[in-house]
């Protein structure tokens, strides 16, 4: 960097002034000043530029990678499936019950259906009225529905519930 002191400064203040003259000077140095931030913005923005390539270039590289280790799984996973549906599909071609065991797929009737959702009923009413209605409201557990409109009203500063507190 330019090393610059203060006598440099003088001279090189003293000259500008003798050259260019009073009247023009503060001209001059505004438009030395102006300059002097656009090229700093200049090398501002060429910096981050760069730095924006080599981010994208190095998220290129991770992105590759990434790829390239999902593709070597996928290839892992299939030959693994495949050698177990082979086994599986040999198991299943032999007639030998004790090598296979016979899968035994269960279908509900509409019969089952409905007494499954009777019961899931009983035991929502069961489990709903289990806790007593004296806890639900040392709790502050809401027993039944107010509409927002009673909420409001309920809570508003000059109605007589809440008139103590202000």
């Amino acid at each position: 960097m330019i090393d610059l002191g203060l006598t440099k400064i003088a001279v090189i203040g003293v000259v500008a002034l003798v050259v260019i003259g009073p009247e023009k000077l503060p001209k001059v140095a505004r438009m030395a000043g102006t300059l002097y931030g656009r090229a700093q913005r200049y090398l501002h923005d060429v910096k981050s530029e760069v730095s924006r390539e080599m981010e994208l270039e190095e998220l290129k590289n991770l992105r590759k990678q990434a790829e390239e280790a999902a593709s070597t799984f996928k290839d892992e996973m299939e030959n693994s499936i495949g050698k177990d549906m082979a086994e599986v599909e040999a198991a299943l071609r032999n007639e030998d019950p004790s090598a296979a065991p016979a899968l035994d797929l269960y279908t509900p009737s509409p019969d089952d259906v409905a007494r499954k959702a009777r019961d899931f009923r009983r035991k929502r009413v069961v489990r709903s009225s289990a806790v007593p209605l004296w806890y639900k409201q040392q709790a502050g557990v809401r027993t039944h529905v107010i509409s927002g409109a009673a909420r409001m009203k309920r809570h508003r500063p000059g109605s007589r519930k809440n008139a103590s507190f202000f």
